[in-house]
């Protein structure tokens, strides 16, 4: 089998095939946050690190007005092209998302898949944090997905899943190669295996994340101090069954209310 060492982010169409099945559960837990968190009805949506803008899209489908941003211009391309497709306006950008500007404040935005974590350092967190403010208006929403490291329990070590469309199959296999706890670094593989009528060939990467326990997320919402955390929710997406987040938690989904 050929092997290609390189990004997974590169590779959009498999990109998008692979983390496009929980796409359906993720627009109604968008929308359903909309509903339950916000005094009027949202119009307009915003996702940083929107990649191939699956999410954008869907919502797109359903009458809303949105944009999104994406440091990987390959990944923008995609998305842009999907939507001048199907008869939409071009609405993603690229850009850094730890240092952006846009013109038109949003109802709701979210980043629910871990992207966040991509951000190196302190000052790149807190860079996002102050973008977002931005992008909000006051009483919006911003959803935050974060893998967090637990504290009191082991952390997961590796998943793997398959996807497909049509005569496209791509087996994805994910696991842990180090993580630092000192320096906030984990590093993790990533596999896809590409099987198409013409023949198979593997994509292998590296992930390298910042690490957040609890205890640092807290800090991180608390220190900007224009966001408030009114409810969280683990990657179920139950709107019905929030989580209460502890020291041995490790998937959450933090909603955040812009404040004045």
């Amino acid at each position: 089998m050929e092997v290609l060492n390189e990004s997974i982010y590169d590779h959009p169409k498999y990109y998008d095939l692979v983390f496009g099945a929980d796409c359906a559960a993720e627009t109604k837990f968008i929308l359903g946050c909309a509903q339950l968190y916000l005094s009027k009805p949202a119009k307009r949506f915003f996702e940083p690190a929107c990649g191939t803008g699956r999410l954008i899209y869907h919502l797109a489908r359903k009458g809303y007005d949105v944009d999104g941003l994406d440091l990987n211009p390959k990944a923008i391309e995609f998305c842009n092209e999907r939507f001048e497709k199907h008869g939409y306006d071009f609405r993603a950008f690229v850009a850094d998302m730890s240092d952006f500007k846009v013109k038109r404040k949003f109802d709701v935005a979210f980043n629910t898949i871990n992207s966040f974590r991509h951000l190196p350092t302190e000052a790149a967190a807190r860079g996002h944090m102050d973008s977002m403010a931005g992008a909000v208006r006051v009483g919006g929403l911003y959803l935050l997905g974060v893998h967090l490291t637990p504290t009191k329990a082991e952390p997961s070590d590796g998943e793997s899943w398959s996807a497909r469309r049509g005569y496209l199959t791509v087996n994805t296999h994910m696991w842990t190669n180090d993580r630092n706890p000192k320096k906030r670094v984990e590093r993790y593989g990533i596999r896809f295996d590409i099987h198409k009528p013409s023949g198979s060939f593997r994509i292998n990467d590296e992930l390298v994340l910042r690490s957040y326990t609890r205890k640092q997320m807290d800090q991180l919402i608390s220190q900007n101090g224009k966001w408030e955390t009114v409810a969280t929710y683990d990657f179920g997406y139950d709107l019905a069954d929030p989580i209460e987040v502890d020291d041995a938690t490790e998937d959450v989904v933090y909603v955040l209310k812009r404040k004045r």
